[in-house]
């Protein structure tokens, strides 16, 4: 008797991103963004991975070679991974080891220490100045930004590509880009950030960023136009002087809510993504536990859609993955508060090199 042949399952489907926004328009509401790493990675793809990253901070000597050994133990050139294995290793050390303070207090200095060299490499890496990237590229993400005109941008990303993007007024098409920053009231050459000036506010920056300081007595934005000093340049200045950004760096969710809990800044950025309905969009994120702390706010929140983007073959590992967590939004929340999970496809989106649809003109 001959065998039946096992039925292979069929390949996911993805959305383009043009119908996703179309099935958007038909949940209602407000139509938000949360952007992850992968918006940074598609343009500059040798400067934002966390390998290209581990290589560039072995070369410049600030990464100890303790912690060096610690990635490679790990299998891994995540600098988030390797900072939550030191703190949980402290952690342990002091609960297993009462007699082993000075172990358990450096192995908490190296996770700190691998944060700080975080920062350093980005900026050491970054593009130098925004004319690096094209009129066209910028006017192509600018066209994508419009698709959530009506809503909120929240971007996990440090680096300024986001920013550049926005301050662009001369390329077409505008995009509103309040981050909350105002004129300071004696004329400093820095913006600043106040809560009860942030009423407006529609760009958040859930994680920090490279070019926002707290200077104690207030939260300051580093900007061109009142000093025309290059941005990147003003960075480096203040890493060299150690004077850190506000950056959430730390390894674990719960560090990093911690950590966003005591900044009224990152906490007002939290509350906002935890109010918002309609529908989410996610692009250039994994939905990886260590932003449990986010992705938790889904669960609990209003929104009745989310629309994940799914870069290249949705039935390899790495994305059958991020489905399976997708997925988990609408089980965790159930029959009573029901929320719609739908696929696109990131390529389609065009952030950085697409052309205006036909039907657009």
């Amino acid at each position: 008797m001959a065998k039946k042949k096992s039925k292979k399952a069929a390949p996911r489907r993805l959305l383009s991103f043009a119908d996703a926004v179309k099935k958007s328009d038909e949940v209602g509401g407000r139509r938000h963004l949360l952007l992850g790493n992968g918006f940074s990675i598609s343009l500059f793809p040798t400067i934002f991975t966390y390998g290209t990253l581990f290589d560039r901070a072995k070369k410049s000597g600030n990464l100890p070679k303790r912690i060096q050994e610690v990635f490679d133990l790990l299998g891994t050139t995540d600098f988030e991974k390797v900072m939550e294995a030191l703190q949980i290793a402290s952690q342990m050390v002091q609960m297993y080891s009462k007699k082993s303070p000075k172990l358990a207090a450096k192995l908490a200095e190296d996770a700190a220490k691998l944060r700080d060299v975080l920062a350093d490499t980005i900026s050491a890496n970054h593009p130098e100045r925004p004319h690096e990237i094209a009129k066209e590229q910028y006017a192509s993400c600018k066209r994508f930004l419009t698709n959530f005109e009506n809503g909120s941008i929240y971007t996990l990303n440090y680096d300024l590509l986001l920013y550049w993007t926005l301050m662009q007024s001369e390329v077409q098409p505008d995009v509103s880009s309040d981050d909350g920053f105002r004129d300071s009231e004696n004329g400093e050459d820095y913006v600043v950030w106040e809560v009860q000036n942030s009423d407006r506010q529609r760009v958040f920056y859930l994680h920090g960023a490279l070019h926002i300081y707290d200077a104690g007595h207030e939260l300051k934005k580093f900007v061109w136009s009142k000093t025309e000093i290059a941005l990147v340049d003003q960075i480096r200045q203040s890493l060299a002087k150690r004077e850190y950004p506000i950056v959430v760096t730390e390894g674990t969710a719960e560090q990093k809510l911690d950590r966003i809990q005591h900044s009224g800044f990152l906490n007002r950025a939290y509350r906002s993504f935890s109010s918002i309905g309609g529908s989410l969009f996610i692009y250039g994120h994994s939905l990886a536990p260590n932003d449990e702390h986010l992705l938790e706010l889904i669960d609990n929140g209003k929104l009745k859609a989310v629309f994940v983007g799914i870069y290249g073959n949705p039935d390899s590992a790495t994305n059958k993955e991020v489905i399976r967590r997708a997925m988990k939004f609408s089980t965790r929340r159930g029959s009573r508060r029901p929320v719609d999970v739908h696929f696109y496809d990131a390529a389609s989106a065009q952030v950085w090199d697409g052309e205006p649809d036909e039907e657009e003109g």
